[in-house]
């Protein structure tokens, strides 16, 4: 396409020959002379001086930087070089029309333009929206739901009477509906729990690939629309994930927590059960959460790193921490009541 019908994808202006003709997108450092490359991190604005891209996505401060004939002028690089992704995306669909090798129960309900891959199983009582894609090997439960234009790749499994909304996306190895950790204790044998509840999941949502979301115990596990989960994450029982959160990968949420609309939850996050967060708290990766944090802010606890030596020493110091309370307690009590 040219720069003027990419221009009019993403919302940016073009600076220079409108009708110069670009295939797809690159890296500042290795784009090449038919491609789109961008900036959206002042770091690497050096790169601007030598990159061979045909036009670059950049924000007007920075065009006076760019020694290029043409530019795409923008004030959210970011956000323009993610439509200039969708626009140029050459993903193959996961599917195309049924396979032959599809086992799906006789009452399937089917939208229009439905794809499923080989080796699919879909149970009865399933309803899949127009234009939805079951890649190969998936398998769908008895009475769930999945809505239009939702893809599933390759190896996902969505179990019984789960309900998916429509435009969304679960990548390979993710698990919907499997049983919550539910179990009652008699006299030291572990008696389980049925899993009465399901998965409910809005419209507009990413499940990274081998992330699970256990169905409820009683009551439904709720993820509301347009929320980002990431690869290798688990979701506990009962949990409820409020609209435009995204969560990063290897987070864990424990049953029956509450997690606002518009937060952010880094990387390696452990979230307790039964607690809730409030609208728009970011909590920085790998902090351990095991209270309620109802007022937006920022929040973390995960110790970043340092030489092995001054690890060692502030361990030594740790451990010397309550004999220390004694004595200083001691001195307090001293200081408290003098010697007469």
């Amino acid at each position: 396409m040219t720069l003027n019908d990419l221009a009019a994808m993403i919302g940016a202006t073009v600076r220079g020959n409108g009708a110069t003709e670009v295939t797809g997108l690159a890296t500042l450092a290795n784009a090449g002379p038919s491609q789109v490359g961008f900036l959206a991190n002042a770091k690497y604005k050096n790169q601007l001086k030598t990159t061979r891209a045909a036009a670059v996505i950049i924000s007007p401060e920075h065009d006076d930087d760019a020694l290029l004939p043409a530019a795409l002028l923008t004030d959210n690089p970011y956000l323009a070089y993610a439509r200039a992704a969708q626009a140029l995306d050459t993903t193959p669909k996961q599917a195309q029309e049924i396979h032959p090798s599809a086992v799906i129960a006789e009452d399937v309900v089917l939208g229009e333009g439905v794809s499923i891959g080989p080796h699919v199983v879909i149970e009865k009582g399933v309803r899949l929206g127009a234009g939805a894609v079951i890649g190969a090997n998936c398998s769908v439960g008895e009475g769930a739901q999945i809505g239009e234009h939702t893809r599933l790749w390759p190896g996902v499994h969505i179990y019984h009477r789960v309900v998916i909304g429509a435009r969304c996306t679960l990548h390979s190895g993710a698990v919907i509906g499997a049983d919550g950790f539910g179990w009652a204790s008699d006299r030291g044998k572990w008696v389980k729990i049925p899993q009465l509840g399901s998965v409910v999941i809005g419209d507009d949502v990413e499940v990274g690939a081998n992330t699970t979301i256990d169905r409820g115990a009683l009551d439904d596990t709720v993820i509301a629309s347009n929320c980002i989960i990431d690869n290798l994450c688990m979701i506990a029982h009962n949990v409820q994930i409020g609209e435009g959160t995204a969560i990063a990968g290897q987070t864990g949420i424990a049953g029956s927590a509450k997690i606002g609309r518009y937060c952010l939850v880094g990387g390696q996050t452990g979230i307790n059960g039964h607690i809730t967060i409030g609208d728009g708290v970011q909590i920085h990766g790998m902090t351990m959460v095991t209270k309620d944090l109802p007022a937006k802010g920022v929040y973390a606890s995960g110790l970043p790193v340092v030489d092995q030596s001054t690890w060692a020493k502030s361990g030594a110091r740790v451990r010397q921490l309550p004999e220390l309370f004694l004595r200083v307690r001691a001195l307090e009590r001293k200081l408290e009541t003098p010697d007469k």
